[in-house]
């Protein structure tokens, strides 16, 4: 009798039981983050200018070889990932938008869109490395598969550059534009970034010449460089807001460009019939700072982190479908 008993008691509580258990396994179920809407990058396809024509390319395929071009594969893995993330959203944003090769999405022509290498090209570049900084890029684009950068619901315009001053640059002190992302913020990185600090030394000639050229209006009397340059305004960022030469006030990125500089960020000084020119960084220094992300990296800062301190604003999120180019995948 009293075996009778036990099984039974046994029969009820595993009544009890199993339900329960099932009730908690679908709501350990319906905890777990959805994924049916996530959309890795292999199957979506863009129309991509190289050498050799406009040649199909998975979009993962496509970010290997522009991370690894791109950013040096020794950089810290947080830096890579955050330039994967920002190199798949300058991608999509302006795929099917071009206007120098309406035939492509994109070119690899980083003057124009963003450089690009082939993974054979590139682990030739690398040698010895070749196998540990291919698995690294591969891991910067797998870890952060389809994941981009948005403002506002919208894909932003992920422009990067190589090494900043003291600070980014606003977009508008650059290009002339207000952008709510791409606003300055400091940046860390400082004596351990290759040539950080350049100099070009232009004869009175020399700067004539190159004054005139983008200036043919301008006067420049005398032969005293001195006379020519006036006022040279600096920015919180450390770069050239303004400065005045011969009459004409230009932007630091006009002047930049003009006399071919590295950066924005520059002091100058005329004495001996020289022109001197001191330069702090290289690039446009507007949005990312390359090796900022590293030094940030190197911090232990994540790659989210990372890229909602140089976009300011803005969140990280898997790409919505509607996103992508109508014709990716196809």
């Amino acid at each position: 009798m009293k075996k009778v008993v036990g099984i039974a008691l046994v029969l009820a509580l595993l009544i009890f039981l199993i339900p329960m258990g099932l009730r908690q396994e679908r709501t350990a179920q319906e905890e777990q983050p959805s994924t049916h809407t996530q959309l890795p990058d292999s199957g979506h396809v863009l129309n991509i200018l190289t050498d050799s024509g406009v040649e199909p390319m998975d979009l993962n395929q496509y970010l290997w070889g522009v991370v690894a071009a791109e950013m040096p594969a020794s950089f810290e893995q947080e830096a890579l990932r955050a330039q994967a993330v920002a190199a798949r959203t300058y991608a999509l944003h302006k795929a099917g938008g071009a206007v120098n090769h309406p035939e492509a999405d994109l070119c690899t022509n980083y003057a124009c869109c963003q450089a690009w290498i082939s993974q054979d090209a590139a682990r030739n570049n690398w040698g010895e490395n070749a196998d540990a900084y291919a698995d690294k890029i591969t891991d910067a684009v797998a870890a952060t598969d389809g994941q981009v950068i948005l403002y506002e619901g919208s894909l932003i315009t992920a422009v990067f550059h190589s090494s900043s001053g003291t600070g980014t640059q606003d977009a508008v002190e650059v290009w002339g534009n207000d952008v709510p992302y791409l606003h300055s913020v400091a940046s860390p990185e400082g004596e351990e970034v290759p040539n950080y600090h350049s100099e070009v030394t232009l004869t009175a000639q020399e700067f004539r010449e190159k004054f005139l050229a983008a200036h043919p209006e301008a006067v420049l009397e005398g032969e005293d460089p001195a006379a020519w340059i006036g006022d040279c305004v600096v920015n919180d960022a450390g770069s050239v807001h303004s400065i005045n030469i011969a009459g004409i006030t230009l932007t630091g990125a006009q002047a930049r460009t003009i006399f071919g500089l590295r950066s924005a960020a520059f002091t100058v000084d005329a004495a001996g019939g020289q022109v001197k020119f001191s330069v702090t960084g290289f690039g446009h220094g507007v949005g990312m700072s390359q090796y900022g992300a590293n030094a940030m990296a190197k911090e232990g800062r994540g790659y989210v982190d990372i890229l909602k301190h140089y976009y300011t604003g803005v969140s990280v999120e898997i790409c919505p479908e509607g996103l992508y180019p109508k014709h990716s995948g196809q």
